[in-house]
């Protein structure tokens, strides 16, 4: 099973830009679909993107689409979400998963991580 370590969340402003990343161990990390999910305070985890082992097809939110971007570097076994004119509703805890299927339900994701906090102030 592989498993995962997010980096990158912190403090930004209205309109900002953050990238996280998402490293992964295990020789398999290529054959696993990756996510990324965000909890804010008093709320339920939430899908936001994923990636099949390709790259090559893509899942979002609609409440990110166009703002997000989901990538993964199979060499370095690492996947990013670039995340570009962020919100103040985009504050969150953002949680990286993989698994072996798409699925927006965090129940059917077998490996987290333990959370980036992101903050994005008005």
């Amino acid at each position: 099973q592989v498993q995962v370590v997010e980096s990158g969340g912190g403090l930004v402003q209205a309109g900002g830009s953050l990238r996280l990343s998402c490293a992964a161990s295990g020789r398999t990390f290529s054959s696993y679909v990756m996510g990324w999910f965000r909890q804010a305070p008093g709320k339920e985890r939430e899908f936001v993107a994923a990636i099949r082992w390709s790259g090559a097809t893509t899942y979002y939110r609609d409440s990110v689409t166009g703002r997000f971007t989901i990538s993964r570097d199979n060499a370095k076994n690492t996947v990013y979400l670039q995340m570009n004119s962020l919100k103040p509703e985009d504050t969150a805890v953002y949680y990286c998963a993989a698994g072996s299927s798409i699925a927006t339900l965090p129940k059917d994701w077998g490996s987290w991580g333990q959370g980036t906090q992101v903050t994005v102030s008005s």
